[in-house]
């Protein structure tokens, strides 16, 4: 028997899935872990025991599955959190804790420098994007500036996947997918590395070897067999972030299809036949060769969540809180009897991209319960979600499939009130495991064992969430775009200690 081997490295757990040719899962494993905050408008991760333990001790778990060998792995292929920032010194060993992906604000300042310096549209028809929280060029500029001692012993700038594809392999590679991700060092139209707009983050020889992400990076190198218990010699693919390949796990392979990821962030993937030139969105090459993807992405939806189960569920079994919670949810009326909740509580990246917006649950009287508040935080969490759905249909681009994926796919209210306020259906296929069974599909087209018409019987459609709309999420919605435009000065002016 022949398997596929995909694992994911996410903000709060890494999973694991074993797949059999016919898209079978016949295994998985997690392992949860944390997301730093060592100060506000920081993220972080530790390399060796968030990323490369999780990988291995989940490996060690899937190859102990009863029939299964080493030898039977036909390929591996990983996806992680990005886009990261992590400095590695000559032998790849990492230097700090790795900078996360657009919660991460750190380099505000950078940000607003190399726009000025290098000019927004310059940057936006080069490098496909504005600079903004999500960019890694700006982070590695504030490296150079603010650790210089780190800087000066730095070798190569890697992402969380290029990271374990160096741990796996020996190799630095990185997808194009996700080198996008690395602006102003990215251009999109020539597929390649640039220095021309700033040539004083990096030296580009930093950067890893750019590929596809069906490409096979490597191969597993004996010190690798040897802690993840995979045979030597196995090949592993150049993966991606983890966003595409749960894309890619659902069947968004069309142009006009959405992948609505309810997760640690809510983040959506659009495939367009061309690209979209707009700064209030992302633009990336496609995992495949002359494809194209526009992107979104919230910065709090499921911590939003988790943040309000650990400080107003305390009282409830941590092991069935959220369960509990949505059930009180589902009791409040859509519009939550009156609140309004910005989910702004790590400032917010796509459309308004302002770092310095804050979290509100406005409304308050002394008739509210849990479950309104709890609901306002989930409706809030939806209208920040077609805000975005709004930008993309203003730059041509409202989708005409949308897949949804990801655990948030579990609450129910929350995936209801998200189409009701939207207008859009959204269906959910049978497995959503994630990024990880995306993965395995990956290392399977790698070696031939999967082409992409073979995604509709490896994930069927399970069911569809049907838009019923609402009046009162009409007007609270405009009420919402409302509450951010006036209290946006305010936010500005609000100090927190460190």
């Amino acid at each position: 028997m022949s398997y596929t081997l995909g694992i994911d490295i996410g903000t709060y757990q890494s999973k694991g899935v074993l797949v059999d040719t016919d898209g079978n899962v016949i295994a998985q494993a997690a392992r949860d872990h944390k997301m730093l905050v060592p100060q506000r408008g920081w993220a972080e991760h530790r390399p060796v025991e968030d990323w490369w333990d999780d990988f291995t001790a989940i490996t060690r778990e899937l190859l102990a599955t009863p029939g299964v060998a080493p030898g039977d792995i036909a390929a591996v292929a990983c996806s992680a959190i990005g886009p990261c920032m992590l400095p590695v010194d000559a032998q790849g060993a990492p230097l700090m804790n790795a900078v996360l992906y657009g919660v991460d604000t750190r380099a505000e300042a950078e940000v607003a420098e190399l726009t000025l310096r290098i000019g927004a549209d310059t940057i936006l028809d080069r490098c496909g994007n504005a600079l903004t929280s999500q960019s890694v060029g700006p982070k590695i500029l504030w490296l150079r500036r603010n650790r210089p001692k780190v800087f000066a012993q730095t070798a190569k700038i890697l992402t969380s996947t290029s990271y374990l594809l160096h741990r796996l392999t020996g190799e630095y590679v990185i997808d194009h997918y996700t080198a996008a991700n690395f602006s102003p060092l990215y251009d999109v139209d020539r597929l390649d590395w640039i220095d021309d707009l700033a040539d004083d983050i990096c030296p580009l020889d930093w950067l890893p070897r750019l590929m596809w992400s069906t490409e096979v990076a490597g191969q597993i190198t004996p010190q690798a067999a040897a802690e993840t218990g995979l045979a030597p010699g196995t090949p592993v693919t150049a993966g991606t972030i983890d966003a595409a390949a749960e894309a890619l796990s659902v069947g968004v392979t069309a142009p006009g299809d959405m992948m609505m990821m309810y997760g640690s962030t809510i983040f959506i993937i659009t495939l367009t036949r061309d690209r979209v030139r707009d700064g209030r969105l992302w633009y990336a090459p496609w995992l495949f060769e002359g494809q194209h993807a526009s992107m979104a992405g919230l910065a709090t939806s499921g911590t939003l969540t988790h943040w309000f189960r650990d400080q107003f569920a305390r009282d409830l079994d941590p092991g069935s809180a959220f369960e509990t919670l949505a059930a009180e949810a589902a009791t409040s009326p859509p519009g939550a009897n009156g609140l309004l909740a910005l989910p702004y509580f790590s400032g917010e990246r796509t459309p308004i991209h302002d770092p310095q917006a804050k979290g509100a649950i406005f409304g308050l009287n002394l008739t509210h319960t849990r479950g309104d508040m709890y609901r306002a935080v989930i409706e809030g969490i939806a209208y920040g979600t077609n805000h975005v759905i709004e930008t993309y249909a203003e730059a041509g681009e409202r989708p005409a499939r949308v897949l949804a994926v990801g655990g948030g796919v579990k609450n129910s209210v929350w995936l209801q009130a998200t189409s009701d306020i939207s207008g859009l259906d959204q269906i959910v296929c049978e497995k959503t495991v994630g990024a990880s069974y995306g993965d395995a599909f990956i290392a399977a087209l790698a070696v031939g064992n999967a082409t992409l018409d073979d995604l509709g019987k490896w994930n069927p459609v399970a069911e569809t969430v049907t838009a019923k709309g609402a009046e009162v999420y009409t007007r609270q919605y405009r009420l919402f775009r409302q509450l951010y435009e006036q209290t946006r000065e305010i936010s500005k002016g609000l100090i927190c200690d460190d």
